[in-house]
Formats: structure tokens, C-alpha cells, sequence
């Protein structure tokens, strides 16, 4: 069964409003929390097989902190036309990996990685996906289920099992 974690880069710096988006590096508070969405990945063993990640600084920033967490090093692969894709380009991406990863991880970018986990998913536990509909926070992480093969995952296809924040995470774990 094909699954798949969607996560959002982690907060990105705006104090330099002349850098080029591309180039704009974690904040702080982006630093915190990739780690924290690292150690829930390793903790709920949802560690990814394949990794598909935008090239954008901060997206790449957000991998390395979460991979830090993970005692398995997946394989990674810099994917262009995840800077700011949208729905159609990420179904692409998905339905024509070849092998056979069971567990691939997106990292990249709002307001494309909201559409397209409501696009696919097609039920889960309602707190969840009604979550996932108001807001697709920072460092946000989605985990899709799907039942067949990549090629045969579309819209409505996917079962979210669960909805994670980094607010929710830090809540939840113990001081």
C-alpha cells in the first residue's frame, strides 16, 4: 500500500525582503520545528523510502533537520518542479515513479500541497481532514494512504490517517 507524507517546508525567514523567494532560509522557529516533525516520523516509524524535495533553500533546510532524526537514510531527489507546484504537477510526480517505494515524503510548498491532499483524499478521520481544510500550517505533515500502485493513485483515492502540526506536536509532547 503506497503512502505518502506531505510536508510543508518549515517557517522560512522574511526578514531580508530583497532575497529572491528561492533563496529564503529557515527562521528560528522553522529550526524548532522540523526536528520535532523529524523525531514524530521516526517515533510513528513513518520514515520514507524515496524522497521527492523542491530545491527551494528552505525546503531543503526542512529535509535536513527531519532526516537528523531518522535512523534510515531514504534516497533523495531534488525535484524542480516542486518549487510552488500545484496539484497536476505533484499527481506527475507521483504516478510515474518507477521501482517501488512504499513510503515517499514531498517536501515543499503551500498553497499546492493543501490542494492536492484535498484533492486525493477522499475520506479520513474528520477532525483530521477538517484540519487540513481550514489551514496547511508550516512544517505541517499529511500522511496519505492509497490502496493499488503509485500509477493508480487520483482524486478522492487517498485515506488521510492523520494530520500533524508542529503546535500540536510540541503540546503533545512532554515538557
Amino acid at each position: 500500500m503506497p503512502t505518502l507524507l506531505l510536508l510543508r517546508h518549515a517557517k522560512s525567514d522574511w526578514s531580508k525582503p530583497r532575497l529572491r523567494d528561492f533563496e529564503r532560509p529557515l527562521a528560528p522557529r522553522g529550526e524548532r520545528a522540523a526536528p520535532r516533525v523529524g523525531g514524530f516520523i521516526a517515533e510513528n516509524h513513518l520514515a520514507p523510502d524515496l524522497v521527492l524535495c523542491s530545491p527551494a533553500k528552505r525546503a531543503h533546510a526542512t529535509l535536513d533537520l527531519v532526516l537528523g532524526k531518522l535512523e534510515s537514510k531514504p534516497e533523495i531527489r531534488f525535484a524542480d518542479g516542486l518549487y510552488m507546484a500545484g496539484p497536476a504537477t505533484m499527481m506527475t510526480l507521483l504516478t510515474e515513479l518507477e521501482g517501488k517505494p512504499e513510503r515517499v515524503m514531498m517536501v515543499g510548498h503551500n498553497p499546492g500541497f493543501q490542494a492536492f491532499a484535498l484533492m486525493v483524499c477522499g475520506g479520513g478521520g474528520e477532525e483530521d481532514l477538517a484540519a487540513l481544510a481550514r489551514k496547511f500550517p508550516t512544517a505541517a505533515l499529511a500522511v496519505i494512504d492509497f490502496d493499488g500502485q503509485w500509477k493508480d493513485i487520483g482524486a478522492g483515492r487517498g485515506r488521510l490517517r492523520l494530520f500533524a502540526t508542529p503546535r500540536a506536536l510540541k503540546e503533545a509532547s512532554p515538557s
